[in-house]
């Protein structure tokens, strides 16, 4: 009914044969749907809370005024909490000691290049280290939220509305206007601008002043909506990692499994907490990582190199159903395309099969013969259960012995874990 569509042959996703601003000038509404990891880190760690704790935490419910939740953003401990990590925000976060979700707003949407700037002097004002102005004493309810200072482009339209006598609509063109730079357009609204204020008895030198003002900063000037739900993702990750840290960081670690120095970084920020991190372990790790109960966190299975989440998730699976393993020849019982080589290797240098008898210099020695009996034991296992006679052949057909080898000494086990985690455990 208001404009041609087409559909991907390939996809069958239905798209608009018109470009975005084409759209708006319909009077369209067009959005856009950002698919973040921390939503699925918060997610997770509230089902490890209701788990660990029985606590059944509705995360948009959560008090926004926790003055532990911002004694832990003024000290900077931020790593893990969305958009607040980077070295430059926390210097600045130690300076501003945020103190309400506005300050986050403000400072989610200061923290780019162009309003940057602005920055110091944002946090001298906070802080009464500076004397509080504005443009026009028409203002103040516009900007008193950001002591004084034009930060997000919403102001800019309202200001257009009060000085300029611009509608809202015509505020929202005026912002795109100047965000892309249009000259032309721009030049005509600079007279309806001043105009307007004239007709509100402002001054027309200080009218031009303001817009020249607006122009400035709505070239880099960023969305306060958008800059609102990113400090509230930021806010309530900071609220987990208060309240329930080990959640957090397994939650975090779990959505970070492929990145090595990111799971480094975190299993640094939860021991400096005093959350204590077991080694991966095949008979109490899960395929990701898990708090449990009392600051600890199971390492999962998945973040060891060369163990996919398909191998974890067969190794966990299998002992739910066996129970727990006693050898490493249990664990060859796996398929034999998911529990090949390679994972074996990496389960045993990584300490994984340490509680399982013998040591790691004798698990590594029989990887190939403890595979070649899983695959047998599989085969005679499989033989057994179509015949209804006799399955003598599988209860007989036993493991072959550990060698007799030297153990690994702690050097050459920490070097393995190196090898296999991509730190030392």
């Amino acid at each position: 009914e208001y404009v041609p569509l087409y559909k991907n042959p390939g996809t069958g996703d239905i798209t608009t044969q018109v470009d975005m601003n084409s759209l708006e000038d319909l009077g369209l509404l067009k959005m856009d749907f950002l698919g973040l990891r921390n939503l699925t880190v918060i997610n997770k760690a509230v089902k490890m809370v209701e788990k660990n704790h029985g606590e059944k935490i509705d995360i948009s419910k959560i008090p926004l005024n926790d003055e532990s939740v911002y004694k832990m953003f003024a000290e900077a401990r931020t790593t893990g909490v969305f958009q607040f990590e980077s070295d430059g925000m926390r210097e600045y976060l130690k300076r501003l000691r945020p103190s309400s979700i506005e300050d986050l707003i403000a400072m989610n949407a200061l923290y780019r290049p162009g309003p940057m700037a602005n920055i110091p002097e944002f946090i001298a004002r906070k802080n009464g280290h500076s004397s509080i102005n504005y443009i026009h004493p028409t203002l103040e309810s516009v900007l008193k939220e950001t002591y004084g200072i034009i930060v997000y482009q919403e102001q800019v339209m309202q200001i257009s509305q009060i000085i300029g006598d611009f509608t809202l609509a015509q505020g929202d063109m005026l912002r795109r206007a100047m965000g892309k730079k249009k000259v032309e357009i721009m030049a005509a609204f600079k007279v309806d601008f001043v105009n307007g204020a004239i007709k509100n008895k402002i001054d027309k030198k200080l009218a031009v002043e303001i817009f020249d003002l607006l122009e400035k900063f709505a070239k880099y000037g960023f969305n306060k909506s958008h800059s609102t739900a990113y400090a509230l993702v930021a806010y309530q990750t900071a609220w987990l990692k208060t309240h329930y840290p080990s959640e957090f960081f397994a939650a975090n670690l779990s959505s970070e499994m492929d990145n090595t120095d990111r799971v480094v970084d975190l299993l640094e920020s939860a021991r400096n907490i005093n959350i204590e991190i077991l080694p991966p372990d095949v008979n109490t790790s899960f395929s990701d990582f898990r708090a449990l109960n009392n600051n600890i966190i199971a390492y999962g299975l998945s973040a060891v190199k060369n163990i996919g989440s398909k191998a974890a998730t067969a190794i966990v699976d299998n002992r739910k159903k066996n129970g727990d393993y006693n050898s490493v020849f249990d664990i060859c019982c796996i398929d034999s395309h998911v529990i090949n080589r390679k994972a074996m290797e990496s389960l045993i240098l990584a300490g994984a099969c340490d509680n399982l008898t013998g040591h790691r210099a004798q698990h590594f020695s029989i990887i190939d013969d403890a595979l070649r009996w899983g695959q047998k034991y599989n085969m005679e296992n499989n033989s057994a259960q179509e015949s209804i006679f006799d399955d003598s052949s599988v209860a007989s057909l036993a493991p072959p012995a550990l060698p007799i080898v030297e153990e690994w000494t702690q050097e050459e086990c920490l070097r393995h874990e190196k090898k296999t985690l991509g730190f030392y455990l």
